[in-house]
């Protein structure tokens, strides 16, 4: 392992940020009521949330699933060191900073491939309060080179936090979907997490269809809805951690009586056996 120094690696930064073209990664922070976004993100924001206004409890249903799934594999499963890919835009609970709310030593390897959530990588990594962390440019079909980079900071050889958080429907094809987790695992020790949040059709189906299909026309990157069962086989060869694969307000809610109602977001935690 490397020292605890932050940095961020990849190729040289990028000199332009494509302000045309809406970005998933945008319009999320957007819908989480960030300001790291564009005029082009905030209209096709609205239009989403015009057709399928519940968008915006799954994002924060989801953004609630993650920090409660990395607070349990720092607390509970005892994880030092975690690899978050598709991290998106700095917001509020970043996996860094729940995890090292647990442990201080935690260190986390962030991975995206957009300018915007780089350069804003760039700039937090400038202070000294990020000791333990790294940002790395790369695509999520390159798991050797995320590998390799995330190898750089963490010891692979030791249990690791392994976080995909809504990337996973950006990939067309479920079997290539199921390739990048296996590869990914692959690398992995025993004893390490993967945890997993996408979006599903099951609730509000034809609703959320149909705006999807407006953010596929509008985006740089399409985004397919799955099944619970379609997204429960990611996890195939791990041990999922109870409840198992649930809509995100019911894995281990905080207040289990006022996060009881479902969203087309389905989650979950496995353990590399």
């Amino acid at each position: 392992m490397s020292d605890s120094s932050p940095r961020i690696s990849g190729r040289p930064a990028p000199t332009a940020i494509d302000t045309t073209i809406a970005h998933s990664a945008r319009i999320w922070n957007y819908w989480l009521g960030g300001k790291d976004n564009y005029a082009v993100d905030r209209e096709i924001g609205d239009q989403f949330c015009g057709i399928f206004p519940e968008i915006v409890d799954i994002a924060r249903a989801s953004r609630d699933f993650l920090t409660r799934a990395v607070e349990y594999m720092a607390k509970e499963a005892g994880i030092r060191q975690f690899l978050d890919i598709g991290t998106g835009l700095p917001t509020q609970d970043n996996t860094h900073e729940v995890a090292q709310r647990v442990a201080p030593d935690a260190r986390v390897v962030y991975v995206d491939n957009d300018p915007l959530v780089l350069a804003h990588a760039r700039a937090l990594l400038t202070g000294s309060h990020d000791v333990g962390t790294e940002f790395i440019d790369a695509d999520l079909h390159d798991s050797e080179r995320i590998l390799a980079a995330a190898g750089e900071v963490l010891d692979l050889t030791q249990p690791v936090g392994l976080v995909l958080m809504n990337i996973l429907g950006h990939v067309g094809d479920l079997e290539e979907a199921r390739s990048i987790v296996r590869r990914l695992l692959a690398a992995l020790p025993p004893g390490s997490h993967l945890a997993i949040a996408d979006g599903t059709n099951v609730v509000k189906g034809k609703e959320f269809e149909e705006a999807i299909a407006i953010w596929n026309e509008a985006g740089s990157v399409p985004y397919i809805l799955r099944s619970p069962e379609q997204i429960a086989s990611l996890f195939d060869g791990l041990e999922l951690v109870e409840p198992g694969v649930v809509s995100c307000p019911r894995w281990r809610p905080v207040f289990p009586e006022h996060q009881t109602r479902e969203v087309d977001e389905f989650c979950g935690v496995g353990r590399k056996p």
